[in-house]
């Protein structure tokens, strides 16, 4: 495993990517399949959001590439290495190794789901394969009727200590979540209360967390944007 992990890697360019791949047409990506980084949790982990009932493939794929997307995804997890934990080590004070990520399945439907499948079977793959143990807790929210049925269909083919850091909450689930993201930390739109203004970037492009805090920032310097590379 090790070394296909290995061989992966130096095909892929992975020593090199946050140099040489540069991804500027992500603010008009965010637009139609919202991805970002925001805050940290109760533990100290990176929270990472996705927005997947707010996919608009079609129109995704006018401005970029599945193979792009990719190459972000990438590009998302080198960064997420080198910058992301040791800034959140840092600021926790001991060694932080994983995020907390929150999947809104808000609006989702069979045709959005559907269109997305490729890329998300890819991305899962390499995740999996090549990034692994990297999740610490996962709530899918706003999740429709059905899904916990069918989520229960798949369990006793995972890994039960992966079994037991997902958690499927419906559309109320906003007492669950602040038990694990403090509300200064969520954002509004989530029922927290950290909001970003458009002068920052926004939600979908200001990254805030420790990575950009000059206290916790170590010899590795600052994470890049990958929209400005």
């Amino acid at each position: 495993m090790f070394e296909q992990c290995e061989k992966w890697r130096a095909e892929f360019g992975t020593d090199t990517i946050l140099e040489d791949f540069h991804y500027q047409e992500k603010p008009l990506v965010a637009k139609y399949y919202p991805q970002y980084y925001h805050k940290t949790d109760i533990d100290g982990r990176p929270v990472y959001v996705e927005e997947l009932g707010s996919v608009n493939i079609n129109k995704m794929y006018e401005i970029t590439t599945q193979d792009r997307m990719l190459r972000n995804l990438v590009w998302e997890y080198e960064s997420f290495v080198k910058y992301r934990l040791p800034a959140c080590s840092r600021k926790a004070g001991f060694l932080i190794e994983t995020s907390c990520t929150v999947l809104d399945l808000k609006g989702i439907s069979l045709s959005a789901l559907s269109q997305v499948l490729s890329y998300v079977r890819e991305a899962s793959y390499i995740g999996q394969n090549y990034y692994p143990e990297r999740m610490g807790k996962f709530y899918l929210i706003n999740a429709p009727f059905g899904f916990s049925t069918a989520f229960r269909l798949f369990k006793p083919f995972l890994d039960p200590v992966t079994v037991s850091k997902i958690f499927i909450l419906g559309s109320s689930y906003k007492s669950e979540l602040l038990k694990q993201i403090p509300a200064e930390n969520l954002p509004v739109k989530f029922g927290g209360t950290s909001d970003v203004s458009d002068a920052e970037g926004g939600l979908l492009l200001s990254d805030v967390g420790p990575w950009r805090e000059p206290q916790f920032i170590g010899p590795e310097g600052e994470a890049p944007h990958a929209f400005t590379k």
